[in-house]
């Protein structure tokens, strides 16, 4: 390092501390910045990432989760999001073992204490970028820039934008790529630690190759290292020039195969994305393309260098999109190019050596990792993603400390505005942490920030549904089909709390409408049977129900209703092939099983009814509702002691169901047991004093009751 740069190093308004005890520092900012998410819930896409995804339960086997994708569905589907991440979901059923079940707690303490290490280790990563490569004569290398990378390290521990990547735990994809990135590319480097200026150690390259693999194991852009590499670690050596070409075959035929096995891997192609998802791409011209793509390179600028506005979603109408060169937004990605260019011109023409180097290899840290989301090799599936900002703001961080050093004649103001922007960041951090600890907050934070963002309403009303609030609920539903016309999703959800709330006139509209847009919305197709039943339209009833089967054949909740329709119709055996579709699709469904039951108790078939009921209680042995239908089919069949044990056992799990003391009563009341009979009749009344039937048979017992003590004789 040039001899003025150390003296600026040590100019730098920060203690000089040893590695070890500036890691500390470092590891504690970051545990400081994000320690109140670590009792948080799980939120947003967490729900399909480990809620849902069945590849994190024991019972599944572990080689599922390298033919699948993140989200658990098989990377073959054409509905895969061909995100293939097996590394991360490792980590997530490791998380569920050791928890014993989806307890979010262990899940964010990880995704903390990761964040912790990367910042930590930034240290060395951030010291070899500014400071260059060199050794001593013992082989350890040596730190030419101690407060620099301190600073650089501190500001990238504590910068909000990685509140996503951390507080969210789907973000530790981004966490492990990050981390893997890091021991790729401190590995590259040592592989010339050795001094000579002939020669290298291939065995370190072949282990940072390895640990690049790993970081593309998690996220796909952990290949992106071997690119900083090849340009940062021959920018940075100062000694070792000879075997470049080597060194980058290598790399290069390395990079292609581990292309060509993720290509391999994703099976049918790329994922198909929607308009919602990423409007520019679907822009009508190139050119207003290239001038939309820039202008989300903007924002993603902006939200590097102002982290107040975020958000955890930002498609749907959040950055309407630009339509004109003469759009006064433009301006904004004119600003930036202008700043890139002038920084590319320092990085090229300075006569200050360090300074090339230094800010070239900010700009490629910066830029590089972002490149896998900058829709120019393909298309993304979102305009902005602050989680893909983890590694890129590691360059951002490089760059402006860098930039401090050339502030230092003002080194009262820059003491001061360095602590006041650290302290800012914390606190952003805390707040934005505590953000994420909910769905309600995190969607509600969303408001203000993406107020024309359909999905942002959509969300909140969700969780407004989910707590019970559906008059709420209502509301941001209809503005989220205000805000985006062809919302199937809220004209769904929209529809279902109207059809509960009876009314079904709306509800047909709206579900109609859905399917109209989307023709194989299975769901909306079922919801729209539902509503056509309870209107009477039972032909269009049933129709709708086969059309949600045609686009959806694993469909056990399809089935059910389907059979309810048949019920209701009195056909009865297709009702009954209906619910036994449904079990055999989803063996725990309590309710088809529960209504084959009863029917063929309501029918007479009692023999059947007692093998349907038993067959069902060897899959659900705890519950409770087929318990008692089986009970008063073996009560019919005067089977008493078996029909008594099963409403017993009912009563044991659920001991506040009126009915089921009623029921119990009425065979005790023909079984002979009055006594008993009497006391059921009792606590039936106690806990409905409505219950139909239960007063007139209580009535009934009392007065033979009273006839046997008039004619017992004392």
């Amino acid at each position: 390092m040039a001899q003025t740069e150390m003296n600026w190093d040590q100019q730098i308004p920060l203690p000089k501390l040893s590695p070890f005890h500036a890691k500390i520092a470092v590891a504690l900012v970051a545990l400081l910045c994000f320690i109140n998410s670590y009792d948080g819930d799980f939120v947003f896409d967490d729900s399909e990432a480990i809620v849902n995804n069945k590849d994190l339960i024991p019972s599944t086997p572990l080689n599922n989760i390298w033919r699948n994708d993140f989200w658990g569905s098989n990377l073959s589907s054409n509905n895969s999001h061909k995100s293939y991440r097996p590394l991360t979901v490792l980590t997530f059923r490791l998380n569920y073992l050791m928890a014993g079940g989806l307890h979010p707690v262990g899940f964010h303490v990880l995704n903390i204490g990761l964040h912790s290490l990367i910042s930590a280790l930034m240290i060395d990563m951030f010291s070899v970028l500014i400071g260059g490569l060199a050794y001593d004569g013992n082989g350890n290398r040596l730190n030419h820039a101690p407060k620099a990378s301190l600073l650089a390290g501190l500001l990238f521990a504590a910068h909000p934008v990685h509140t996503e990547s951390v507080a969210g735990i789907v973000g530790r994809a981004d966490l492990l790529c990050a981390l893997f990135f890091q021991l790729s590319f401190l590995t590259y480097c040592k592989a010339f630690r050795g001094g000579s200026e002939e020669k290298f150690s291939i065995h370190w390259i072949a282990v940072s190759l390895l640990l690049c693999a790993a970081a593309m194991l998690c996220k796909e852009q952990g290949i992106t290292v071997l690119v900083g590499a090849s340009i940062k670690c021959d920018l940075v050596s100062e000694r070792v020039r000879t075997g470049l070409l080597i060194r980058l075959a290598l790399l290069a035929m390395g990079g292609a195969s581990l292309l060509y096995a993720r290509w391999r891997i994703m099976g049918t192609g790329p994922p198909a994305f929607t308009e919602v998802d990423n409007p520019a791409s679907f822009a009508d011209n190139v050119f207003l393309r290239v001038i939309n793509y820039n202008y989300y390179y903007s924002l993603n600028a902006w939200v590097l260098l102002c982290p107040w506005w975020l958000c955890f979603d930002w498609s749907m109408g959040c950055v309407p999109l630009i339509k004109s060169a003469f759009d006064w937004r433009t301006a904004w990605l004119l600003l930036l190019w202008c700043f890139l260019i002038g920084l590319i011109s320092q990085a090229l023409c300075s006569q200050d050596s360090q300074r090339r180097r230094t800010l070239t290899l900010g700009l490629v840290l910066l830029v590089v990792p972002f490149l896998p989301a900058c829709n120019i090799f393909f298309r993304v599936g979102f305009v902005i993603a602050e989680r893909v900002l983890y590694l890129s703001s590691a360059g951002y961080c490089l760059l402006l400390a860098y930039g401090s050093l050339h502030c230092l004649h003002f080194i009262g103001l820059l003491r001061a505005s360095l602590l006041a922007l650290l302290c800012v960041y914390v606190a952003r951090c805390a707040l934005r942490s505590h953000q994420w600890r909910s769905e309600q907050s995190l969607f509600t934070s969303a408001l203000s920030v993406c107020p024309l963002n359909a999905k942002v309403h959509y969300n909140v009303g969700k969780n407004l549904a989910d707590r019970g609030n559906t008059s709420a609920a209502i509301k941001y539903y209809r503005e989220a089909v205000r805000l985006h016309p062809t919302y199937v999703h809220a004209m769904n959800n929209l529809g279902n709390i109207l059809k509960e709330r009876n009314e079904l006139v709306e509800a047909e509209e709206l579900l109609a409408k859905a399917v109209l847009v989307q023709p194989d919305f299975a769901a909306a197709w079922m919801n729209l049977g539902i509503v056509k039943n309870s209107l009477k339209k039972f032909k269009e009833a049933e129709q709708s129900y086969w059309n949600a089967i045609q686009f959806r054949k694993k469909y056990p909740d399809c089935y059910y209703n389907l059979g309810r329709l048949y019920a209701d119709l009195n056909r009865h055996l297709d009702a009954l092939n209906a619910w036994r579709n449904a079990t055999v699709l989803k063996p725990d469904h309590s309710l088809a099983w529960n209504n084959m039951v009863i029917l063929l108790d309501n029918t007479g078939n009692l023999a059947q009814a007692e093998a349907i009921g038993r067959e069902a209680l060897k899959l659900l042995p705890n519950d409770h509702t087929i318990m008692f239908s089986l009970a008063n089919v073996l009560g019919k069949l005067q089977k008493y002691k078996e029909s008594e044990g099963f409403f017993l056992q009912a009563l044991r799990i659920n001991p506040n169901a009126a009915s089921c003391h009623g029921n119990l009563a009425v065979l005790y009341h023909r079984w002979g047991k009055l006594e008993l009979a009497k006391k059921h009749y009792e606590l039936s009344l106690k806990l409905d004093p409505e219950a139909p039937g239960t007063r007139d048979n209580y009535n009934m017992l009392r007065r033979k009751l009273d006839q046997l003590y008039r004619t017992t004789p004392p």
